[in-house]
């Protein structure tokens, strides 16, 4: 999911330095969205997998 997320952002970045506002907005928006999932996800499977030691 991070991939996606960095995906996102080069398209982003790409959009960006074109001139494309919409779309690299629109590419910004969906990377955020991916990061942050990927964050939540990452930190729930920390805590999951200390509690499986126990």
């Amino acid at each position: 999911m991070l991939s996606y997320a960095l995906t996102f952002f080069a398209i982003a970045l790409i959009a960006g330095l074109f001139g494309f506002g919409l779309v690299g907005g629109m590419a910004y928006g969906i990377a955020k969205l991916f990061f942050f999932a990927f964050l939540v996800l990452a930190v729930i499977s920390l805590f999951r997998g200390r509690s499986a030691r126990i």
